[in-house]
């Protein structure tokens, strides 16, 4: 039970990351953010856009950890 509730985690965060990531995609594609003269419009996009890198790598890095201790636990059973 508790192996698809960390599944469960990791895809959402996966899931979460991924619509930030076309989120700032968009904010930065924009026109508004070349024609800014506000840095920081341009800035803001460019920094959540690693946050939510970072969030898809790590919620990856869980799922990987899931199926190698599903894998392990299916070895000692069998």
């Amino acid at each position: 039970m508790q192996i698809t509730s960390a599944l469960g985690s990791a895809l959402y965060g996966i899931q979460k990351g991924l619509t930030g990531i076309d989120k700032n995609a968009a904010q930065i594609a924009s026109a508004d953010a070349f024609n800014s003269q506000n840095p920081a419009d341009f800035a803001q996009p460019l920094v959540e856009l690693q946050s939510n890198r970072l969030q898809v790598e790590l919620s990856a890095k869980v799922m990987k950890s899931v199926d190698e201790t599903i894998g392990t636990l299916l070895d000692v059973v069998a």
